[in-house]
């Protein structure tokens, strides 16, 4: 009764927020929606990830010499225009895309473009930024993940799984010679027309697109960075390090497109409760020790997904017993009961929901599809998990275990646990 009220009640009040239709302005995909906000904010999405670089580390150099000096401004003059305007800059790298983002206050935007497009068209990659401003940040970046025992488990297990291409490093290595001439070289073969989709809040589309039309001009219309089909292949690997928490990662992945089967199973596992300071109703909740924690992760790609259980604690016996408790769930998933399942589908178009709500989610979430030229909206994301069926969601489960797992040790590695101790 219950649930059929929550479903009635959304049912009765669902929002829709959807982006404009992708529309392709001399060879870009643009999308934008303006819901009034008295703030705007653009995103250039390029891909331009570490799964396509041509040299280790050269992404993430690229991403770090966003709004550095080009032929229209120098590197302190983009810093002094835009605290005038008030606006922030930022750049961020995943695996397969670079993210350009500036947010800025309403009716500045033709400023804010102009930068984030002359960093596309005409930037300078001098050496001195490289060696006084670049490279420095790029170590601090690569120490930081060195020091955070997830993130390393997290790297470890995507090199496990998918070896190259999605598998190389998202960071640069404290060892590689990234060059001048091999930024430049992979900056030419990112930065054209067709690898490049502008999305935008509190904007109209046909602002955006004027000013992306008159902006991007210069730039290539044709080539875009080649990588392989990607392939699963899985393992076991083990890292000693010391500060932090006892960490082990256990994984599986799967190739094609990602579907919502894998976030229902992430939903359902997480015992991550509803009411803070509960222990909610989750049985792995129940079963994980108060000195351990137990996160899911799920890391959709556009031809792959990791999907895996991150388990941390003050001690590997406290690991073991939690990374047994998180396998038997996970074994036992396939099976769960109608009320179990209806309430994991709830968790997870909440969720999906809930990430679009923010900026930066709603890049995550609808960036690729505009890139792609696909029709891209909130509800369209969410409405996606009204597919799953139970049998469909046992089957992904089971399918899971037909492949070798990836599991990753990070700390104690003489009394962490292996996989084959946790019932794997």
């Amino acid at each position: 009764m219950l649930a059929a009220r929550a479903s009635a009640a959304r049912s009765a009040s669902r929002i829709v927020r959807s982006f404009a239709t992708v529309v392709d302005t001399a060879g870009v995909k643009v999308a934008a929606v303006d819901n009034g906000e008295s703030t705007s904010a653009v995103t250039f999405l390029v891909k331009a990830g570490s799964r396509y670089e041509n040299k280790p580390g050269v992404a993430h150099a690229l991403q770090n010499f966003a709004f550095k000096s080009t032929n229209k401004r120098s590197a302190l003059g983009t810093v002094r225009e835009s605290e005038l305007y008030g606006g922030v800059l930022s750049a961020s790298l995943s695996r397969e895309h670079l993210a350009l983002t500036a947010e800025f206050l309403r009716g500045d935007e033709t400023f804010f473009v102009d930068v984030i497009s002359s960093f596309l068209t005409g930037a300078k990659f001098t050496r001195h930024e490289l060696h006084e401003y670049v490279s420095p940040v790029c170590a601090a970046e690569s120490a930081a993940l060195a020091s955070n025992p997830a993130g390393r488990a997290i790297e470890a297990a995507h090199a496990l799984a998918f070896r190259n291409g999605l598998g190389s490093p998202l960071f640069a290595a404290e060892e590689s010679e990234v060059t001048i001439e091999s930024i430049k070289e992979y900056a030419s073969s990112v930065f054209t027309k067709g690898n490049i989709a502008v999305l935008g809040t509190g904007i109209s589309q046909e602002a955006l697109s004027h000013l992306v039309e008159k902006s991007l001009a210069s730039l290539a219309s044709t080539g875009s960075p080649s990588a392989s089909s990607t392939s699963y292949f899985g393992g076991e690997t083990r890292v000693d390090s010391h500060g932090g928490p006892q960490t082990v990662f256990i994984g599986f992945g799967t190739t094609g497109a990602p579907t919502p089967e894998l976030a229902v199973l992430a939903a359902h596992l997480s015992p991550q409760p509803s009411v803070k300071w509960s222990q909610g109703s989750s049985q792995l909740a129940a079963a994980i020790p108060t000195t351990a924690s137990v996160q899911t992760v799920l890391l959709p790609y556009s031809d792959a997904s990791l999907f895996g259980l991150l388990i941390q604690g003050q001690t590997s016996e406290d690991v073991k017993t939690a990374g047994t408790a998180a396998v038997a769930a996970l074994k036992q998933a396939g099976s769960i009961s109608g009320e179990e399942f209806t309430k994991a589908v709830a968790k997870a178009k909440f969720a999906a929901a809930s990430a679009s709500e923010a900026r930066s989610g709603l890049v995550a979430s609808l960036g690729p599809k505009v890139l792609g030229g696909a029709s891209a909206s909130v509800e369209s994301v969410v409405s996606s998990f009204d597919n799953v069926s139970s049998s469909a969601f046992s089957s992904a489960t089971s399918s899971l275990f037909k492949s070798k797992p990836t599991y990753v040790a990070v700390g104690d590695i003489k009394s962490l646990p292996y996989a084959d101790e946790l019932g794997l």
